[in-house]
């Protein structure tokens, strides 16, 4: 809310009632300024972080879903905490990754859809084959959501508005 930057996809989240989680959020700098924040030489209020919290919202919300879909951009243990929550409801019905890993390093974002299909985090009857787009995420993000989401945003909103034209812009 207090963004208030259509440029930001934390914006748009707020928009749309979408949550968003950091699974990973006590890594690095953040975790370092929580831990400062929260030291006996800090004065102030403490900062607290419920991380627990999150993993019980985020399998409660795909567990109570009747679609779920996942979008992963990147890999490790972003993909691993959004694909764990769909084992709650048997697989998610659709599944995108976008990263640069391959499979033959072992890693994690390396892995493809059909090793989440196997452990049950994607389904198995899923609607649509999953997908991974092996691409730097920042650079071929904004083309998905231009090409998809926000291709069909613009062309309801000009059935809507009874125009041809659309200048691309969101109206507030």
């Amino acid at each position: 809310e207090r963004i208030a930057n259509p440029d930001s996809i934390l914006y748009w989240a707020w928009r749309n009632k979408i949550p968003v989680f950091c699974p990973a959020i006590t890594d690095g700098a953040i975790g370092d300024n929580i831990y400062f924040n929260n030291s006996t030489k800090h004065t102030g209020d403490p900062l607290i972080v419920d991380i627990a919290q999150d993993v019980i919202l985020i399998d409660r919300l795909a567990g109570a879903a009747q679609k779920s879909g996942m979008i992963i951009l990147g890999g490790g243990v972003v993909k691993h905490h959004i694909c764990n929550a769909n084992l709650t409801r048997n697989g998610a019905d659709f599944a995108v990754y976008v990263n640069t890993g391959q499979p033959f390093d072992g890693s994690d974002a390396g892995a493809t859809p059909d090793e989440a299909v196997s452990w049950g985090k994607i389904r198995k009857d899923a609607p649509k084959k999953p997908v991974k787009v092996y691409a730097e995420a920042t650079l071929i993000f904004p083309l998905l959501v231009a090409k998809t989401f926000a291709e069909k945003f613009f062309k309801t909103k000009e059935l809507l508005n009874g125009s041809k034209e659309c200048n691309g812009k969101v109206s507030h």
